[in-house]
């Protein structure tokens, strides 16, 4: 390589390099805390510096390419294999700075803020979705218990609960009644919140022309083009769209040995959250039945569950492509066979 090589590992406070010197072979282990950082790297001459990805690792990147540094994420499990003795921060920064260098290290492409920004919003939007469920099967659960049977589903609920609430009134205490519309207020108030990020979403995709490309994919919508690309970060991290499918998990699992190798179920390995919702894009699909000749002999000759993988794997080799390539999308070519 053309630049000495610093892997790093960081914290909140306190942090570990590890390098060797080129010419003597010297090796330096140097612990700085969060205030000397970033002076520490100023007054350095151009380095490859090397950290995991994890908590703020984004950030501490822009701030170290900004200073002329070449900066390389590392999964994590490229990076585990190496931290031969005891874990600490020492020897956490010594198997950084090994695996940077391997051939088959895995890299993270760095994000950017307005990525990261959009990721938040996601993040903040599903914690919501899950508060919501959680107030509303309460609500359920609690009006069960008095002989009154709400239906599935968040619209299905807003109608009927009002009614049911109305047809308790006369026989169960008000000091019940009155905590149970609070809590159908805090409902409200969570989609509320909900639909205020969904705007927000909808804002970043008209202004980013990448997002607007892969919205153009059947069962690419809002959510799953905005995620998709603040979670790629840099398209061309990976090598190909097969790369890309089998770092969102949508890949099969192998084993073997002696030369016999058995493929099992999908390895689910990688962004769970942006994998479901290719998944349910698929699903949706295939729903709606305007899929291609391929989908539909599938459906004949392999389970409704493989399909979906199928085509949430297909989903994903799209959006690399039109991401890494800067291409529009082409019907036609979506809708032929993929080779195997």
């Amino acid at each position: 390589m053309k630049h000495s090589v610093v892997g790093m590992d960081i914290a909140k406070r306190v942090f570990q390099l590890h390098c060797v010197a080129a010419d003597t072979g010297e090796i330096e282990r140097i612990k700085l805390r969060r205030d000397e950082m970033l002076p520490f790297f100023a007054q350095r001459t151009s380095s490859l510096v090397a950290m995991e990805a994890c908590g703020s690792s984004h950030w501490w990147a822009r701030q170290l390419r900004a200073l002329g540094h070449e900066v390389r994420l590392l999964a994590p499990k490229s990076v585990r294999p190496f931290v031969h003795s005891n874990k600490t921060d020492a020897a956490d920064a010594r198997a950084i700075w090994t695996a940077v260098q391997q051939p088959e290290a895995r890299l993270v492409g760095v994000k950017s803020e307005q990525q990261q920004a959009i990721l938040a919003l996601h993040r903040v939007r599903a914690q919501l979705m899950k508060f919501r469920i959680m107030q509303t099967n309460a609500l359920r659960g609690l009006l069960y218990e008095f002989g009154e049977v709400l239906p599935e589903g968040s619209v299905a609920l807003a109608k009927s609960l009002p009614l049911a609430l109305a047809a308790l009134s006369e026989r169960v205490p008000r000091m019940l009644i009155d905590t149970l519309h609070e809590q159908w207020a805090r409902v409200q108030s969570i989609n509320a919140e909900i639909a205020t990020i969904e705007r927000r979403l909808a804002s970043a995709l008209r202004e980013s022309e990448a997002c607007r490309q892969i919205a153009a994919i059947p069962g690419v919508g809002l959510l799953t083009a905005t995620a998709a690309v603040a979670a790629i970060g840099e398209a061309n991290s990976f090598a190909s769209g097969r790369e890309f499918a089998a770092w969102l998990g949508l890949v099969p699992r192998q084993t073997g040995t002696g030369g016999r190798v058995r493929q099992l179920g999908l390895s689910k390995r990688g962004d769970r959250y942006l994998r479901t919702l290719l998944m349910h894009g698929a699903r949706a699909v295939i729903a709606r039945g305007k899929h291609s000749p391929w989908v539909a002999g599938l459906l004949k000759r392999r389970p409704y569950s493989v399909v979906v993988a199928a085509l949430a794997n297909k989903l994903a080799r799209t959006i690399w492509a039109l991401l890494a390539k800067g291409r529009a999308f082409d019907p036609a070519v979506f809708n032929v066979s993929p080779q195997a």
